[in-house]
C-alpha cells in the first residue's frame, strides 16, 4: 500500500469519526429541542388549566361561602330553639317540634358537610391554578423531605381519625442539593404522605371491622438515592394498596378512590404536574392489600444546570 492510499484511508476514518460525532451532536440537539418543546407545552397546559380552574373557582366560591355560613347559622338557631322548648312545660306537641327540629338540624349538617367538601375542591383548584411563581433554587432534598413528612404526620395526628405510624428512613447523604421550587415540591411530599396515611388508615380500620390482622402496624418508608445524573425519591406505605384496574387512572384530575366526602381527586394530579414541571418522572407500583410505592426521579443539580 503506497503513501497516497494510506492518507486516503486515514482521511476516510477521520471523516467517519467526524460524521459520527456530528450525528451524536445533532441527535442530542433534537432530543434537547423535543424536551424543551414538551416543557413549553406542559407550561402552556398548566397555564390554561390554571386560568380555567381559577375562573371556575372564583365563580362558585361566593355561593359556597353563602351555603356554609347560613348552614352554620341555622344549626345554631335550631339549638337555641330546642333550648327554649326544653324550658317549657313538656307535652306531645313540644316533643314533636323537637323531633322535627332535630331532623332539620341533621339536614343542615349534611348541607354543611357537602358545602365544606365543595369548598375543599375549590381550594384545590385555586392551588392548582398557581404556577410559575417560584424560582428554582438549590435545596437540601433530604432536609426538605424530613421537614414536610413530619409536617404531614403531625397534621394527620391533629385531625380526625389519627393513627400511629412508624417511619423507616433511608436517606442517601450523597443526594445533597437539588434544584427545585421548594414551595411547590413541598406540596408533592405532603400530598403523597397524606395519601399514604389514608391508605394505612383504611387497612387498619378494615382489619378492626373484619376481625382480621389485629397486629397491623402502619409503616411509611422514605428513601433517597443518587443514580448517575438522577436523584430518586421513594415514598412507600404498607396500606390498602391500589386495585390494578384503576392504577393507570390514579393520576387523572378529579379521579379518587376515596368516599365522596373525603377526597377531591386533585392531590395526585397536582403532584404529577409539579413533578413534570421539575423535569422529573412519577411512577407508581402497588399491590392491593399490601403496599403502594411512589417513585420520583429528578435531575441532579449538575445535570439540571
Amino acid at each position: 500500500m503506497d503513501k497516497v492510499q494510506e492518507d486516503w484511508i486515514e482521511k476516510n476514518i477521520e471523516l467517519e469519526r467526524l460524521l459520527a460525532t456530528r450525528t451524536l451532536e445533532l441527535e442530542k440537539s433534537i432530543k434537547d429541542y423535543q424536551e424543551l418543546q414538551e416543557q413549553l407545552l406542559l407550561q402552556e397546559k398548566l397555564a390554561s388549566l390554571g386560568q380555567l380552574s381559577a375562573g371556575i373557582a372564583h365563580e362558585i366560591k361566593n355561593p359556597i361561602n353563602f351555603v356554609n355560613n347560613f348552614s352554620e347559622l341555622s344549626i345554631e338557631y335550631v339549638d337555641e330553639i330546642v333550648e327554649e322548648l326544653q324550658s317549657l312545660e313538656r307535652n306531645d306537641t313540644i316533643a314533636g317540634i323537637e323531633d322535627l327540629l332535630q331532623d332539620i338540624k341533621a339536614n343542615l349538617e349534611k348541607i354543611l358537610l357537602h358545602g365544606k367538601r365543595a369548598d375543599g375542591i375549590v381550594k384545590s383548584m385555586l392551588m392548582h391554578s398557581r404556577g410559575g411563581q417560584g424560582e428554582f433554587v438549590p435545596t437540601h432534598l433530604n432536609s426538605l423531605l424530613q421537614e414536610f413528612v413530619n409536617l404531614a404526620f403531625h397534621g394527620m395526628r391533629s385531625g380526625k381519625n389519627p393513627i400511629n405510624v412508624s417511619f423507616e428512613w433511608n436517606l442517601d447523604p450523597e443526594v445533597g442539593m437539588v434544584s427545585i421550587i421548594a414551595e411547590d415540591f413541598s406540596r408533592v411530599i405532603v400530598n403523597l404522605c397524606n395519601n399514604a396515611f389514608d391508605a394505612m388508615r383504611s387497612k387498619f380500620n378494615s382489619a378492626l371491622e373484619d376481625g382480621g390482622d389485629q397486629t397491623f402496624q402502619p409503616l411509611l418508608k422514605i428513601r433517597t438515592r443518587q443514580e448517575k445524573k438522577l436523584v430518586v425519591i421513594e415514598i412507600e406505605d404498607n396500606g390498602a394498596g391500589i386495585p390494578k384496574p384503576i392504577l393507570n387512572r390514579i393520576l387523572e384530575p378529579f379521579f379518587t378512590t376515596k368516599k365522596a366526602k373525603e377526597g377531591t381527586g386533585l392531590g395526585l394530579s397536582i403532584t404529577y404536574d409539579i413533578v413534570k414541571a421539575h423535569k422529573g418522572t412519577l411512577a407508581i407500583s402497588s399491590t392491593e392489600g399490601e403496599f403502594t410505592k411512589f417513585e420520583i426521579t429528578l435531575p441532579s443539580i449538575s445535570s439540571a444546570q
